[in-house]
């Protein structure tokens, strides 16, 4: 667990108690910090509260504290540290919480319309999140490097790559912030390892101190709107990335759209500190399997350049690049089926992201729909070329079918196996049938997690 000497006798309030914020409450409570903790899931409470034989050593608690009933102050204990530990549950838009030292949030929570962000603002409590508290953590960490990378579309596949190159090259790294384990739940690295942050928009929003020693932004387009006051101002958030860092560290940027060529162009006193990667570059796919389509080149230039940055040998990121297997829902092969492609791409939740799926295959037969977050296809219009037929399904499939007619021919199919099934039936040896809807998940699914474990499952059941 990573913790910081600086929270030592602080306060602070946490909202949210899924993983991420279930971490910080234990990070924050073996620092010293006494802790009001609150989540409107009364199990995601009882969980903290309870003793968890992964946690707790032989006669002692989750935290190292005592419990008691949520809602009433636990009696302060000492860690092994010496620190006094203390843990209470207590909504914080119900208290008073000016004498908090900070307000832990989690990136879900809409600072621009929750009632307790203005309240925090109202009392001066600074509003943060976890990675921020990894920030103020680092200074007491063996010494090491941060690679934070933030984007539109490819942070997973981009952060997933650098972990992989780093760990073919054996460089101790770890991998977290949008992406798996909390990364104050994870263990410290040891003298010379490299921290590789995954960083959406609302992380970074409520970070203020991350200096990373390479920063990377791959790409800007519409997204998250509803927690912005326009686009420019989502763009300003990832700009925030390079804000935090130090001018001679590295920043690596890609510029094929205008908010990200932008921000390029604001860094250019950075010199040598700045790469820019364009876009279109040629490159010989071929030998790296799960990184084909002209995203996952630009994914993959960006992991090149850190790992280039990092001091990697070139035969350890070519064999990184080969090795890689991709990661699920993300162009995601799942069958091959009488010469038939299956191709997972449920996380493609935008036009924008949807598009370079559509690049990558010759004749393409595509479930697009959901809950749209954009009112077009203009963004993948440059490749319908590509479609042998879409069949369109959930909320966005009747308007999705009316913007496809006469341009590709399109089947409203309504819901995904009804399309899985069609596609089945039409392909033809050499095909594709891809999964990339440009639309978020939630008129039909749980998430776009459910969605593309849907689709394997009807995949699967094809005969």
């Amino acid at each position: 667990m990573i913790v910081s000497p600086l929270w030592r006798g602080k306060s602070y309030a946490v909202l949210g108690l899924a993983r991420s914020g279930a971490a910080t409450v234990r990070a924050l409570l073996a620092g010293g910090a006494a802790v009001t903790a609150w989540d409107s899931d009364a199990a995601k409470r009882e969980a903290l509260s309870s003793p968890s034989p992964r946690l707790r050593g032989e006669g002692e608690s989750a935290t190292g504290g005592t419990f008691g009933t949520p809602g009433q102050p636990l009696s302060p204990t000492l860690s092994p540290k010496g620190e006094r530990e203390t843990l209470v549950f207590a909504d914080p838009e119900t208290i008073d919480l000016s004498g908090f030292d900070a307000l832990v949030v989690s990136p879900g929570v809409p600072l621009n319309r929750h009632p307790v962000a203005a309240k925090a603002r109202a009392a001066g409590v600074p509003i943060i999140g976890d990675i921020e508290l990894f920030a103020q953590a680092r200074p007491a960490l063996p010494p090491h490097k941060v690679v934070g990378v933030t984007g539109t579309n490819g942070k997973s596949t981009t952060v997933s790559l650098i972990d992989h190159i780093l760990q073919t090259a054996g460089v101790p790294s770890r991998l977290g912030g949008n992406i798996g384990l909390p990364i104050l739940e994870q263990e410290p690295l040891l003298e010379g390892g490299v921290y590789v942050l995954e960083l959406s928009s609302y992380q970074i929003d409520l970070t203020q101190s991350l200096d990373c020693d390479i920063a990377v932004l791959l790409n800007i387009t519409p997204d998250h709107l509803d927690r912005y006051d326009g686009f420019d101002a989502y763009a300003a958030s990832k700009a925030r990335l390079f804000a935090m860092q130090s001018p001679a560290h590295e920043a690596i940027i890609g510029i094929g759209d205008t908010p990200s060529a932008l921000i390029a162009r604001s860094l250019s006193a950075r010199a040598e500190h700045l790469t820019k990667i364009a876009p279109g570059v040629c490159m010989d796919q071929s030998r790296w399997p799960s990184l084909q389509g002209p995203h996952n080149a630009q994914n993959a230039l960006a992991a090149i350049a850190v790992a280039q940055a990092l001091g990697v040998p070139e035969a350890a990121i070519d064999a990184a690049l080969q090795s890689f297997v991709g990661l699920a829902h993300r162009m995601e092969r799942v069958r091959v089926l009488r010469g038939v492609t299956y191709i997972n791409d449920s996380k493609a939740t935008n036009p924008e992201s949807t598009a370079p799926a559509l690049a990558a295959f010759g004749r393409v037969h595509w479930i697009v729909g959901g809950k749209a977050k954009a009112d077009d296809l203009d963004a993948c219009a440059p490749h319908f070329g590509h479609v042998v037929r879409a069949y369109t399904i959930g909320q966005a499939g009747p308007r999705f079918a009316e913007i496809l007619q006469g341009r590709v021919p399109v089947e409203q199919s309504g819901d995904l196996a009804t399309a899985v099934a069609a596609a089945a039936r039409n392909a033809q040896s050499g095909d594709t049938v891809l999964l990339s809807p440009a639309c978020a998940s939630f008129d039909q699914f749980r998430d776009f997690e459910d969605r593309g474990e849907q689709f394997r499952r009807a995949v699967a059941a094809l005969a």
